[in-house]
């Protein structure tokens, strides 16, 4: 089955295709640039993940007529004033749409102003099977697990493009940096095991 996923992250992707290599399926899953035509803009204005994963996955359907789920985060941080929580705007600030490096910076600043930032990802997902089936979920399981947003960058920086927040993210309950765990942890840690049973479920 080939399977679309509407993300031109390759870092997402190839962390969701690692995590659904173990589903034992006979899965072939996409990414945007694979498709090697022009792609449509969805915008993202919806005010949960939720709203943001279906808004995507319908238009990329409508768009090309295969199988195609969408996901979607929002970044929520303990103790930051509501007015600079990120939510489902975690790569805009200001109405503008930051750069991986911009990011880092941003990021690390609230960590300098406030302390070390517990946070977590609420996440979601859409999947359109065909016009008939969609179906879609922002479950508890998919939540990330909280972790710690340090003012401190990783030591070499940004490893991975389009994961920027990964060099000052740490594991709360090692103290290491994202990018110093192992691959495999990290693909748990970017594609939880609540998404894994939606697909048993619904694939």
């Amino acid at each position: 089955m080939k399977l679309l996923y509407g993300t031109g992250n390759e870092a997402k992707l190839e962390a969701m295709r690692h995590r659904l290599d173990s589903l034992g399926m006979d899965l072939e899953v996409l990414g945007l640039k694979d498709l090697g035509t022009e792609i449509p803009r969805i915008p993202e204005d919806g005010a949960t993940p939720l709203e943001n994963a279906e808004r995507k996955a319908r238009g990329y359907y409508e768009a090309f007529h295969i199988p195609v789920f969408s996901c979607d985060s929002g970044l929520y941080i303990d103790g930051l004033p509501e007015s600079l929580q990120p939510g489902v705007h975690v790569r805009t600030v200001n109405g503008k749409t930051l750069s991986d490096g911009e990011m880092l910076a941003y990021y690390s600043g609230l960590a300098a102003k406030y302390g070390n930032l517990t946070a977590r990802y609420r996440n979601a997902i859409c999947f359109v099977k065909d016009s008939s089936h969609i179906y879609r979920a922002m479950e508890k399981s998919m939540e990330s697990e909280p972790f710690l947003i340090t003012a401190r960058p990783h030591a070499y920086g940004i490893l991975k493009e389009g994961f920027p927040l990964d060099s000052i993210s740490l594991h709360k309950k090692t103290g290491k940096y994202y990018y110093d765990l192992e691959d495999g942890e990290l693909d748990v840690l970017a594609v939880e095991d609540g998404f894994l049973d939606f697909f048993r479920k619904y694939l």
